[in-house]
């Protein structure tokens, strides 16, 4: 029994032997596998013989031990051995290692979690973070904000090259001097349009007939009437015969004398074929004659005799007026004009605002003379039932013209009107004429609007888009558009205007609201007023505004080559007081750059403090509504060391409807700019911290596992974090080969959590973990073992020789 149980001890000596020579192989051959945990094993004897058990001592004998024959040694584990390996610097930030304990998790080609210390990670075609046997890493993803999500565990991503990701402006930084000795910014620029009319009021029409006044080219036939009693004596009486219009006008005079003769008294005078016009210019005759001029002391001043209609005058006249009825009628006036004069004829109502007024009528060059102007147009439209209103030039001035006559419709009007009659001030009803007609009100259509350019009227505006780029303290705005429909105003033109120059109310600063012009202009506004629009300024040179001949663009909906509106715009008062401006580039939550204009302008001095207002605008701004350019305003104070005491408003918010990016607010930062009395004021923006669109063009992997990408705008953003595992007895895990372990049935459930808490090592980017196979203590184990399964193979021959022995004796 004892030889054959040597043999079978001697077997399990030979077999724990060459388990250690395997495990001890198994290390060396590792010995340079990244995170490899090198295992020793640990042996435990087998059952053993008992032969006796021993005696307890007692009062004669001392006692006896045990008698046991081991039966042999078993392998009870194999146990890896966790400690920390070398950390190797590497070039590669995938390259992770784990300093203390825990195992990164990765996802094996079933999709169940493994774990292991390899972390010698790079990406694959999905830009996914993988072991070199192609298990994914996990850990928290993020959402498109970038925000960790901590609710599950994925396979984590570096997308090189191929993310892109901006930065919104949140900081604006400024610096320069604002003195407090220049003057206050008190008064505004004010610029007023030329006069719009409205062209929906009914105008004359061009063609309106006109004549010099030609008179009777014959005279009567004049006889002595001695059957019919009269009042007129023997001695000669000079007549005249002129046309007459319905308004009381008169052409030029036929004149003729008639001689009573001696001795004849109490007679009348017949006149018979006395010449009536043809022409339709005329409707009657006027008849005028002198005194007897044989009568001493005979006035020879013509008197007024009667008013004929051409009806009349074709039957004949009978004189019997004595000479005291005669001369208490009205004289016969023979006023003249001479010039080069030209006519424009308006229609007038009551109640309704005078006409523009017809095309040029003449011009006619008269000397001494007199013009008719016949065949009138009848007022229509608005002007039905109205009457007719005619100017005429002087002849110093062919430009300027006077009403000289307002008359009904379809008659004939006689001019002999001298021009000091109608240029005296003094004389009512000479006013001159306005040559842009009813003007715009606040609901007049804007494709209605007309402007009078000093030759003809044209319409500015039509269906289609208006183009706008103004100009600010000496700056071109950014071109701005209104749509111009069926429906749009001229309101809707003002409130256009007045946004887009980034004009700002004293409503836009409630607490603190913005002080109006000295001169009593309404701060900050445009207004309608007699046709014109005018528009006030913020205060401050800075925030002047003015708009060029070349501000405008009309493009019509219709295809139509684009016009360029003038409605001459001039500076009415000029902008006074001290004030700076600076512009810079923001950006939106998409990267897309926004313009800003900030103007500082000074509004008060104490003796204490410095006050200045900002005013900040952008071309930029995208309101839910209208055009506003006008993007936020506020009080900055100095104290008397030119330090700033406050802010009563930092921030410049910006909406933006019609791109997808979030609204935009971000604080302006004075606290760099001084109040100190410079020369000139400065002011200039030092840093803004928004960036324009970038791709992801590196990473770094913190020691808490948070995975920072860097993109080429110099923005940072949060791509995701790994998560390590740790187990309360790590030698419990199972190897599953390519450096993977699994949860075993003694290693406890995985401990998951952020490297560096509970316990849970910290993970080392650029680095790698060695293997921490000892090879100098493997060789010497090595040795050993290899001795010992010599020892052991020795006893198994030492044993087979005594069986030989024990065989011989027999024989």
């Amino acid at each position: 029994m004892g030889l054959a149980s040597a043999l079978s001890t001697a077997l399990t000596g030979l077999n724990a032997a060459e388990t250690s020579i395997d495990v001890i192989g198994n290390n060396l051959a590792n010995s340079s596998t990244i995170g490899y945990k090198a295992s020793a094993p640990v042996f435990a004897t087998q059952f053993a013989q008992t032969t006796s058990l021993g005696s307890a001592p007692s009062g004669d004998s001392g006692g006896t031990n045990p008698s046991q024959t081991g039966l042999g040694v078993q392998v009870a584990e194999i146990t890896p051995n966790f400690t920390q390996g070398t950390l190797q610097v590497s070039s590669s930030p995938s390259d992770l290692a784990i300093q203390g304990s825990g195992f990164f998790m990765v996802q094996g080609s079933t999709g169940q979690t493994l774990f292991t210390r390899d972390g010698e990670f790079q990406t694959n075609s999905q830009n996914q973070l993988v072991t070199s046997t192609g298990d994914s890493l996990l850990g928290f993803g993020v959402d498109k904000d970038f925000n960790l999500n901590t609710t599950q565990l994925q396979p984590l991503t570096i997308p090189l090259g191929t993310s892109s990701v901006a930065q919104a402006t949140q900081n604006v930084t400024f610096q320069g001097d604002l003195p407090p000795t220049g003057a206050v910014a008190n008064q505004a620029q004010i610029i007023q349009s030329a006069v719009l009319g409205d062209s929906t009021y009914a105008a004359p029409p061009a063609g309106a007939a006109e004549d010099i006044a030609v008179g009777p080219q014959t005279a009567p036939t004049a006889t002595v009437d001695l059957a019919t009693a009269g009042s007129l004596n023997a001695g000669t009486y000079n007549y005249k015969v002129v046309y007459t219009t319905a308004n009381g006008g008169e052409s030029d005079a036929q004149s003729f004398s008639v001689t009573v003769p001696s001795g004849d008294t109490n007679v009348s005078v017949d006149l018979s074929n006395i010449p009536t016009d043809a022409t339709g210019k005329y409707v009657g005759v006027n008849i005028y004659r002198t005194a007897n001029q044989s009568t001493p002391g005979a006035s020879p001043t013509y008197y007024l005799d009667t008013s004929l209609t051409n009806a009349q005058a074709a039957a004949g006249y009978t004189d019997k007026t004595d000479d005291a009825t005669l001369q208490s009628s009205t004289p016969f006036t023979s006023a003249t004009i001479s010039g080069n004069y030209s006519y424009y004829i308006t229609y007038t109502k009551a109640g309704v605002p005078e006409s523009q007024p017809s095309p040029l009528i003449g011009p006619l060059n008269v000397t001494n003379d007199q013009i008719v102007l016949s065949n009138l147009p009848a007022p229509s439209g608005q002007y039905a039932g109205g009457q007719v209103r005619i100017y005429r030039n002087t002849a110093a001035d062919p430009s300027t013209f006077y009403a000289v006559a307002t008359v009904n419709s379809g008659t004939s009007f006689v001019d002999n009107t001298p021009d000091s009659t109608i240029t005296n001030s003094a004389s009512p009803g000479y006013e001159q004429l306005d040559f842009n007609g009813p003007a715009v009100t606040s609901n007049t259509l804007l494709t209605n609007v007309q402007e009078y350019n000093g030759v003809s009227y044209i319409k500015p505006f039509s269906v289609g888009t208006l183009s706008y780029a103004g100009n600010v303290g000496g700056t071109t705005l950014s071109p701005a558009t209104l749509q111009v429909t069926s429906t749009t105003t001229v309101q809707d033109l003002v409130n256009f205007l007045s946004q887009a120059s980034g004009i700002q109310p004293a409503s836009a600063d409630p607490t603190n609201p913005i002080p109006g012009d000295i001169s009593g202009a309404a701060q900050g506004g445009i207004v309608l007023g007699n046709g014109q629009i005018q528009i006030v300024s913020n205060n401050g040179t800075a925030n002047a505004v003015s708009i060029p001949l070349s501000a405008f663009q009309m493009t019509p909906a219709s295809g139509a080559a684009p016009t360029d509106p003038t409605l001459n715009f001039t500076t009415t008062q000029a902008a006074k007081g001290q004030s700076v401006s600076t512009n810079f580039v923001a950006y939106d939550s998409l990267g897309i750059p926004v313009n800003v204009t900030v103007t500082m302008a000074l509004q008060n001095v104490t003796g204490n403090s410095t006050t200045y207002r900002w005013f900040a605008s952008s071309p930029d701004n995208q309101p839910t509504s209208g055009n506003s350019t006008a993007v936020g305003t506020g009080l900055v104070t100095f104290d008397g060391n030119g330090n700033v005491l406050g802010v009563t408003n930092d921030t410049v918010s910006m909406q933006r409807t019609n791109v997808a990016s979030q609204s935009l607010q971000f604080k302006l930062d004075f606290e760099q700019v001084s109040g100190l009395s410079t020369t000139t004021p400065s002011l200039s923006v030092t840093n803004q911290d928004g960036s324009a669109p970038g791709t992801l063009s590196s990473y770094n992997i913190g020691s808490n596992g948070t995975i920072q990408g860097v993109y080429s705008n110099g923005v940072t953003r949060t791509l995701g974090q790994l998560q390590l595992a740790n187990f309360t007895n790590p030698s419990g895990l199972v190897q599953e080969g390519a450096n993977n372990f699994s949860a075993g049935v003694n290693s406890g459930l995985p401990v998951q959590g952020t490297p560096g808490t509970q316990g849970i090592g910290t993970v080392v980017s650029g680095s790698l973990e060695e293997s921490n196979t000892d090879i100098g203590t493997s060789l010497v184990n090595l040795i050993l073992a290899s001795t010992a399964y010599r020892g052991n193979a020795q006893v198994v021959t030492t044993t087979n020789q005594l069986f030989d022995d024990l065989l011989t004796l027999t024989r």
